[in-house]
């Protein structure tokens, strides 16, 4: 990568899915993959070395991880600077892409959207495992991510716990009527110039630049989300609550919950109480409400039974946006609680 100077390294790679192949949206099946070997991977041939997974949050792409602002400096600097000074373990980080027209998967498997649940854990682990000096246990492999990368995270790490011993939820998405019900409101007074029809905002949407009405990016993650969570037998998204009032659709919404850490904690406490480690962080002022989200599912682990040395848990001052210098602290953590153990 040209635009930093790492100790380290990132290979470009990409994959071409078999599992996401005829997928309901067309999207395409290959995909760039990113793995970063921290410093000395090269000096070492016969070291093995843990992995951690990271999820992009909603509408981000790929690049995105390579994006430097003023003053700031992006994830992979960041983290790298950490190894390079040996404050953590040497690891393995793999960016995973999980895009879709909609603008993201929820990192699950969807008639609406495709298998990228299975795409992650059945294609992106065995290819790294292949390709690079991994140790290969679950104790030894983690999966972190911000706002729907949190969300993936967290189930991902609950439906695989074969997979994965620790994970990281950064802003996740959880408590889902806090999460949601708000904007839920919003959109159906957003949606009073397009007679209620997100797809008729969806083709105006794609008629002009992104994002430059105000409503656009709620009514992209609802209708993406939608997708995900609630598709109908065709996989057409089809929205949680009316469009006209805001009032919820009971059978919908139903299925909106299902993917919620806090309701999910119940029916996979194993998997919680089997974790390494689990960090949770949120900002006090997240625009969608996951610093309450964050409270509540920590309090979920805590009613399960995940042993209070396992979780790290923090509110920091801030919202849900530009706080991406949360994640190498996270990464650093996770690399102790994964690494070989003596």
């Amino acid at each position: 990568m040209s635009t930093f100077t790492l100790a380290g390294r990132i290979d470009e790679h990409v994959i071409d899915s078999a599992l996401l192949r005829g997928n309901p949206l067309d999207d395409p099946t290959q995909r760039p993959l990113w793995v970063y070997t921290p410093p000395g991977y090269d000096d070492a041939p016969e070291r093995r070395y843990p992995v951690t997974y990271l999820l992009l949050g909603y509408a981000g792409t790929l690049p995105v991880w390579r994006n430097r602002t003023a003053f700031r400096k992006p994830v992979p600097e960041l983290a790298d600077e950490i190894f390079a000074r040996g404050e953590a373990p040497g690891m393995l980080l793999v960016f995973v892409d999980a895009w879709t027209t909609y603008g993201g998967s929820q990192f699950i498997d969807s008639p609406g959207t495709g298998r990228y649940h299975s795409y992650l854990c059945e294609e992106v682990v065995p290819y790294v495992d292949a390709r690079y000096r991994t140790l290969t246990a679950r104790d030894h492999r983690a999966i972190a991510g911000k706002s729907s990368g949190g969300l993936g995270a967290a189930i991902t790490s609950m439906l695989r716990p074969d997979l994965f011993g620790a994970f990281a939820t950064h802003s996740g998405d959880s408590l889902s009527e806090a999460q949601y019900h708000p904007h839920f409101l919003t959109a159906a007074r957003q949606l009073r110039p397009y007679g209620g029809d997100i797809f008729r905002w969806w083709d105006d949407f794609r008629s002009r630049t992104a994002f430059t009405k105000e409503e656009d990016l709620n009514l992209l993650e609802i209708l993406g989300v939608s997708a995900c969570f609630s598709p109908g037998h065709d996989g057409t998204p089809v929205l949680p609550f009316d469009p006209r009032t805001g009032a919820l659709r009971e059978n919908e919404w139903q299925r909106w919950l299902a993917w919620d850490p806090v309701r999910m904690a119940t029916t996979h406490a194993d998997a919680l109480r089997s974790q390494r480690g689990i960090w949770i962080d949120a900002g006090t002022r997240d625009e969608w409400f996951l610093d309450l989200g964050a409270m509540a599912f920590r309090d979920a682990l805590t009613d399960v039974g995940v042993a209070d040395d396992i979780v790290h848990f923090e509110l920091f001052e801030g919202g849900h946006h530009a706080v991406e210098y949360r994640m190498p602290p996270a990464l650093a953590w996770l690399a102790h609680r994964i690494a070989e153990r003596p």
